[in-house]
Order: C-alpha cells, then sequence, then structure tokens
C-alpha cells in the first residue's frame, strides 16, 4: 500500500523508472531527484519499449508514457513530455517538438525550421515563446498524478551555447540575457533559497511535485 502525503497525493517510492529514452531529459531527471535520494532506472536500461505518443497535450502523452512503463516495470514510473511553443507560429512546434527534430533527433535541423519558419510569416522580433513540462508519475495500479511548469522567453538566432539539449540554445528566459544553452544545471535546476521558482520549466514541475509527493 503506497503511503499518502500530509497534502493528500501518493508518496513517491525510492526507486523509480524514467519513462524516457532520451539521454538528455534523463540527466535532467537525474539532476532533479538526486537531493531526494531517489534511484533512477531509464526505461532504456529495462528494456522497455517506448510507447507511441497519441496524445493532444503535453500532459496526456506524459501520462501514457508513464502507464506504459509501471505497467511493465512494476514500479512507480515518471515521464516527462516537454517542448518549445512559439507564439508567431501558434504554438507550434509543441507537442510536436520531438518530431521536428525528426528520427535522428537533430535539434540542429529543428531550430533552423523554426528560424526559417519564423521569417517565412514575417515575424516581428521579439519572438515570444515558452517552454512547457508535463511530469507525470504513474504506478502498476494505473493510480496517476501529473505536474505542469512553464518558463516564458524569446527565441534568438544563431543558436548560442552548448549546455542542455534540444531547443536549449535558441530560448532566452525572460529576465536574463543568455540563453538556456549557455547555462549550467545549477542555473536551470536549482531551487532558489527563498522558496520562489526555479528557472527552467521542468525544475518547476519537479518543485510541483517535490512539494507534493517528496516533502
Amino acid at each position: 500500500m503506497s503511503r499518502v502525503s500530509a497534502h493528500g497525493h501518493r508518496r513517491l517510492s525510492q526507486r523509480v523508472v524514467a519513462a524516457t529514452h532520451n539521454s538528455g531529459k534523463l540527466r535532467e531527471i537525474q539532476e532533479l531527484l538526486q537531493p531526494y535520494g531517489v534511484e533512477i532506472v531509464s526505461a532504456a536500461a529495462l528494456g522497455l519499449p517506448e510507447p507511441e505518443e497519441t496524445g493532444d497535450s503535453f500532459a496526456a502523452n506524459a501520462r501514457l508514457k508513464a502507464l506504459a512503463a509501471a505497467r511493465l516495470a512494476r514500479l512507480p514510473a515518471l515521464s516527462d513530455d516537454s517542448g518549445l511553443c512559439v507564439e508567431a507560429l501558434a504554438g507550434a512546434p509543441g507537442i510536436h517538438s520531438a518530431r521536428w527534430a525528426a528520427g535522428s533527433k537533430d535539434f540542429s535541423a529543428a531550430m533552423t525550421r523554426v528560424e526559417r519558419e519564423l521569417r517565412a510569416k514575417g515575424a516581428r522580433e521579439p519572438w515570444r515563446a515558452w517552454f512547457v513540462s508535463a511530469l507525470a508519475i504513474a504506478w502498476p495500479d494505473d493510480h496517476v498524478e501529473i505536474f505542469e511548469g512553464r518558463v516564458d522567453g524569446r527565441l534568438t538566432f544563431p543558436p548560442v551555447g552548448t549546455a542542455g539539449f534540444g531547443y536549449d540554445p535558441i530560448f532566452v528566459p525572460d529576465g536574463h540575457a543568455r540563453s538556456f544553452g549557455q547555462m549550467s544545471a545549477l542555473e536551470k535546476h536549482g531551487v532558489p533559497a527563498d522558496g520562489s521558482l526555479a528557472l527552467s520549466h521542468r525544475a518547476r514541475a519537479f518543485q510541483a511535485l517535490a512539494r507534493a509527493c517528496l516533502v
């Protein structure tokens, strides 16, 4: 029987499957959960297949990936579905952010496509955009909890910085002059001492998760 937190949420156990085959995303999940002593085992390490992402939202895709991993591994599973949404492109690439990188997951091509489509539309700078992260935790009995985080900013071209992954080199969060691609993991994911929101979308979602299921 799973324990329930003081907030009415189910407590997360000390061994969790990260339902991702993306090495960059796995690394960030490990970094974010490390302070809580949670052991992360990846879906790839367990030989679990990647389910097709057929949801119509970040939360729906995170839910289906987490459930698939939890059922197969018989362990709690955590899945993140995240992406870049560009205002002038009507929210695209959005839930299709990974697909814009094609099967090779070549995000340099995806970033080039974002710039090409913005210029083709004659969109004026600043090019407003936001990152969204939806985290789903699923248990083998099909119980699911979802937490979301968002960070707003603008796009910059050409891409700058080699830290992070995905679209990080073209995204400059509000209040900052550098892209996510130029920031360290601590800058992006560190939780401020005053308890205010962390900088990155994924860290903000993890803050909500931690308050509900870990603290």
